[in-house]
């Protein structure tokens, strides 16, 4: 199957600054695929490449079978782009700005009409339809803007941190839009983002993504393994009191791949997979108490820390 977004060793280069250099990636249809980096990564350069608006210095970018560069209005026809900060025309209603891009569409009025007001019921608009845009908040501007980039049917949408000032409650309802567009509307969704706990709840796959290069691509699982090699798995038992006996009891499981010491009570236990009952069973065997069993697999903080460990961390959002 041919990806819906292809870009082979793309670079941007703006003078002696390289901002981004030699990116290679595919992203398949009906995928949500999540853009993490920092400011400054080369995350939006990146978007604005795919979207024809900038050219690149070298390499290639493909959206929906078109060039980028040598066909971007075929692009423009068949992407919607989200920014972080969408304007719209501030004494028009939600509506009538939605009426507006349609035309621009060239979308004609009667099916305008109809699509515009189901969008706007469905981004959760319809009661503020008929108010000006310039009176909705942050989190109604990025729902109106939602529904702006779907007005003329897009196989694509490109969102560029769409939740940015959003209160919590408003980034749950967005995120939620975004999956049901992927899962019911078959749209591929590329989200770029600093934020690690939102793209990890809604993204199918990941890439890392700093300083214009991307380090690592993939789903969570899989990113883990690669960077936590054959521990992709740890659980914590406490135990009162630990025996080294029941350490090496432990250690000879099979899956277990290495039991350290944290204190008296408390032992890490590195595994291949998740073998929580068989620690438990073992603990038991012993005659030892079990306080408790906890099971931890890596996620995108850990997996992040990882790759740029002593690094700057006040670069991206923890939420």
């Amino acid at each position: 199957m041919q990806p819906v977004i292809e870009l082979l060793e793309l670079s941007k280069s703006y003078g002696q600054h390289t901002a981004v250099d030699g990116l290679t990636l595919s992203i398949h249809s009906g995928e949500i695929f999540g853009l993490l980096g920092p400011n400054g990564a080369g995350k939006s350069t990146t978007i604005l490449m795919m979207l024809g608006l900038t050219e690149p210095t070298s390499g290639s970018v493909r959206v929906c079978g078109f060039d980028s560069t040598r066909e971007s209005t075929e692009v423009k026809r068949r992407v919607g782009y989200l920014p972080d900060d969408v304007g719209f025309y501030e004494d028009l209603t939600g509506l009538e700005n939605l009426l507006y891009t349609a035309r621009l569409n060239q979308i004609p009025r009667d099916a305008a009409q109809g699509r515009a007001e189901m969008l706007l019921e469905r981004v959760g608009l319809a009661d503020a339809a008929a108010k000006k845009a310039g009176t909705y908040s942050r989190g109604m501007r990025q729902r109106l803007g939602l529904a702006d980039v779907l007005i003329k049917r897009p196989e694509v949408i490109i969102l560029d941190e769409p939740t940015l000032g959003i209160d919590p409650e408003g980034v749950r309802d967005f995120l939620r839009l975004i999956q049901e567009l992927s899962r019911d509307d078959n749209i591929t969704v590329l989200l770029s983002s600093h934020n690690l706990h939102q793209v990890q709840r809604i993204c199918d796959r990941v890439g890392l993504f700093v300083g214009g290069r991307l380090l690592a691509e993939g789903d969570v699982p899989s990113l883990s393994k690669q960077l936590f090699g054959e521990e992709p798995v740890a659980i914590e038992a406490v135990v009162a009191p630990g025996s080294d006996r029941l350490v090496d009891k432990l250690s000879q499981l099979d899956g277990v791949i290495g039991v350290s010491r944290r204190d008296d009570s408390r032992l890490h236990i590195a595994c291949s997979e998740d073998i929580s009952a068989a620690i438990a069973q073992t603990v038991v065997a012993e005659g030892e108490s079990l306080l408790s069993l906890t099971q931890k697999q890596y996620g995108l903080d850990e997996i992040y820390h990882r790759y740029f460990a002593g690094g700057n961390t006040d670069d991206y959002q923890m939420v």
